[in-house]
């Protein structure tokens, strides 16, 4: 009896712990190693990685399986295997280089890593491609090359930019530093300027309300900034040297490093960038149209991880900016006619501990993030006066101001056996902006706190549909104090909002998706980044201030799209349309009241709308036929309008000749804009980029009194078009080397009306960011994708 039960407990041991099987490969393209490729069992979670060279060792039990190889850069390979096939004869796997960024994994969609064809939310991503393609220096001169995205200059003295998503402008977009928003009003102002593309992985774009996950100012979409981690031991310099129009030097250099350990437990990219750039006078009045600028960006990036299942991130960058613009630039600005000069100090960064169960079933995160700023500005002129007493008001133009942004948040992930996935978590925001201008008794004094949990189910019933279904809460507190001169208000808001969000994706036929969605959205009454900007009109400033009793906005945005993308063989395409319409309620719109103050400043006073929305389509279409050539281009037709005449200058008690001036459109806003990106391989380490945008005609108002009455103009169309010619040598195999040269904005297309002189209007600005300008330099590492 004993022996049988010991024969039936040895039969039952040998059914249950079969010999696992070891699968050695390595992943290789085009003759060369893919290191640290993830390799995994479709609809499992176990995998393993390759090391530095390539290779890879998988143990699994007998039998046939279908393994997933990816890696950064490459489309996608599914491979079945039998082990019987495979356990004496190494296994070899080929990927193909993924020109479209079709394979892409994001995680501005669902806050969890995911394959863009797979999220209910179409995902755009910029990278370090395009980047070097469009020799793009800044964050701002990379976003328009995206359907729906719009980088516009907003200042000629001071350079202030803002990105536009699907029509609406800076301050209903979220910008995102690695995924959590400390990224404030203040450093919208200039930020997008101040962050260097080479300290970037890629930059993910999320439009329409279906990124409000991330927070209440996500009604136009998210732009979220990732940048390097350590992945290999490299390192990279980089030098651009411009010429604005030929003469006018723009000089870069930048300087990367990564140490990764052979165990990969842990690893460090450390990055800095200087630039200096002159500024540039475009109408030979002696006032500047662009600039002078030096910046100095430092910042590094490390990981470790305790064990398999846990791993820990710090970031840190901090940025040195001084811009200055306006005329003789060599003099201290009160003696001036205009000068707008900023010195900003900026430091952020951000430490997130993420673990995980044995099974990777369950992923819980805590993180915190946080964004300083200190910045000494002057914003004044005399209008053409040279007395003492001007040079005695002028000097009271000197401000400071003291930002701090602080985010602390955790999240918790949770895997169904079914596929569905559970994201839960919890955040606190706080901002803290306090910005004076004593001479002009000016102050803004605002913080702003608010805790927010937000709730999100990915539901997939079938392997065609999936649904992403959540929602925010949002406790808002908003204490604000606003004083211009005799003015005094305030905005004391304390409010919970509930946002919710759903959308879908159908995968109709092989390779065709079908999405749609809707998102709410709100911003509550605070001073946003137009706000903390003073313009120069008429030689004086131009304030801008909230008015009594302003309420919160709210947004209902709706977005349908049709995808279809294929990987045949060496062929890649994609074709994207996408319908989007967002209604706003009670929408802030600024006005000129006609209103002088006692110092002569003109006044804009933030109010709410009647009602507005846009409306209209984005497209995109890429084809790739080989490595050797690549086309993209995309565009948008929209329309953006207020439900009734909305007053962008209010005559009341000015001028008798002055009338209201009243629009139905919104200003500053193309009804058609697009870009196309070309890349040809002439040779085999040869290669031409061929870039551009085209911005379609707008209303641009122009200020023409010193009361602040306007005139509307109507802007002329602009083909932005560039030229890069890139050559590749190999040393050896350690050190390779790029020399590039090209010309940015051929065609000179650029405005030609910019007012002139120290009582002009210095908002009265559009167009492409920069004239013709001309370009070479020279990049050297040990990476071969430089």
């Amino acid at each position: 009896m004993k022996l049988l039960q010991l024969m039936v407990f040895i039969g039952s041991a040998l059914g249950f712990s079969q010999e696992l099987i070891p699968i050695k490969g390595k992943v290789i393209s085009e003759g060369k190693p893919i290191a640290f490729a993830n390799i995994s069992i479709e609809g499992t979670m176990q995998g393993t990685a390759a090391d530095l060279n390539g290779n890879f060792l998988l143990e699994i039990e007998s039998g046939e399986y279908t393994l997933v190889i990816q890696a950064v850069g490459f489309k996608t390979e599914k491979k079945k295997i039998s082990t019987k096939d495979y356990n004496t004869t190494p296994l070899t796997v080929e990927l193909q280089e993924d020109m479209l960024g079709l394979d892409d994994v994001v995680i501005s969609a669902t806050r969890n890593r995911v394959n863009v064809k797979k999220t209910p939310v179409v995902v755009n991503v910029l990278s370090p491609k395009l980047f070097n393609a469009t020799q793009s220096i800044a964050v701002a001169e990379s976003l328009n090359y995206q359907p729906g995205v719009r980088v516009e200059t907003n200042c000629q003295n001071c350079g202030f930019t803002q990105v536009r998503l699907n029509g609406l402008d800076g301050s209903y977009t979220q910008v995102l530093i690695n995924s959590r928003s400390v990224f404030s009003a203040l450093n919208s102002v200039y930020g997008l300027e101040q962050i260097p593309t080479s300290i970037l992985d890629r930059i993910e774009v999320v439009r329409s309300g279906g990124s409000a996950l991330y927070g209440s100012n996500a009604i136009a979409g998210t732009i979220n900034i990732i940048t390097k981690e350590p992945v290999l031991n490299s390192w990279e310099v980089s030098s651009n040297f411009g010429l604005i129009t030929g003469n006018i030097p723009d000089r870069t250099l930048t300087v990367n490093a990564s140490v990764v350990s052979e165990d990969l437990t842990n690893g460090i990219t450390v990055y800095g960038m200087k630039r200096d750039r002159d500024s540039y006078d475009a109408n030979g009045d002696d006032f500047s149209e662009l600039t002078k600028f030096t910046n100095t960006s430092l910042g590094a990036k490390s990981f470790y991880k305790p064990n398999e299942n846990s791993k820990i991130t710090l970031d840190v960058t901090a940025i040195e900016e001084y811009r200055r613009g306006g005329d003789r630039l060599n003099l201290a600005p009160h003696l001036t006619d205009i000068t707008e000069e900023l010195d900003h100090n900026t430091i952020m960064g951000g430490l997130t501990y993420e673990i995980s169960n044995e099974d990777k079933t369950n992923n819980f995160s805590i993180y915190s993030s946080g964004q300083h700023t200190d910045r000494k500005s002057f914003y004044g002129g005399l209008g053409g006066g040279r007395t003492t007493q001007d040079s005695i008001v002028a000097a009271n133009a000197y401000g400071n101001t003291d930002d701090l942004a602080l985010l602390f948040g955790g999240q918790f992930t949770h895997y169904f056996k079914n596929n569905d996935i559970l994201t839960t978590g919890v955040e606190y925001n706080l901002n803290n902006t306090e910005d004076v201008i004593v001479g002009y008794n000016r102050s803004i004094n605002q913080k702003v706190n608010s805790i927010g949990i937000f709730a999100q189910y990915e539901w997939k019933p079938t392997e065609a549909f999936s649904a992403l279904i959540g929602t925010r809460l949002d406790y808002v507190n908003v204490k604000g104090y606003y004083t211009i001169q005799n003015i005094n208000r305030n905005s004391k808001i304390d409010q919970a909002v509930l946002s919710p969000r759903l959308t879908m994706l159908y995968n109709f036929a092989e390779n065709w998706r079908l999405r749609g969605g809707y998102a709410r959205g709100f911003r509550a009454p605070q001073a946003f980044n137009e706000d903390l900007h003073v313009s120069s009109v008429g030689g004086e400033p131009q304030f801008v201030i909230l008015s009594k009793d302003l309420e919160t906005e709210y947004s209902n945005a709706f977005t349908a799209s049709l995808n279809y993308s294929n990987n045949f063989k060496k062929l890649q395409t994609n074709f994207l349309i996408e319908g989007f319409y967002t209604s706003l309620e009670n929408p802030f719109t600024t006005v000129s009241t006609g209103a002088s103050l006692p110092n002569r400043s003109i006044l804009e006073e933030v109010r709410n709308g009647s009602g507005a929305y846009v409306a209209g389509a984005n497209f995109e279409v890429g084809i790739s036929p080989s490595s050797k050539f690549t086309y993209q281009m995309g565009g948008t037709i929209q329309q953006s309008k207020y439900r009734k005449d909305q007053i962008l200058f209010e005559a009341e008690g000015t001028n008798a000749a002055e009338t209201n001036i009243v629009i139905e459109d919104f200003v500053r806003n193309p009804n058609v804009y697009g870009y196309l990106n070309t890349n040809i391989s002439i040779l085999k380490e040869s290669s031409i980029d061929i870039t551009g945008t085209y911005t379609g005609k707008m209303t641009i108002p122009r200020v023409i009194s010193d009361n602040g009455f306007l005139q509307l103009n109507e802007s002329n169309p602009f083909y932005d078009i560039n030229l890069k010619l890139n050559h590749h040598i190999d040393l050896n195999e350690n050190l390779q080397v790029n020399i590039f040269a090209g010309i940015k904005n051929a065609f000179n297309s650029y405005q030609n009306d910019f007012d002139t002189g120290p009582t002009r209007d210095s908002d009265y600005v559009y167009g492409p960011s920069q004239p013709r300008t001309f370009f070479f330099g020279i990049k050297f590492g040990n990476l071969n994708n430089l």
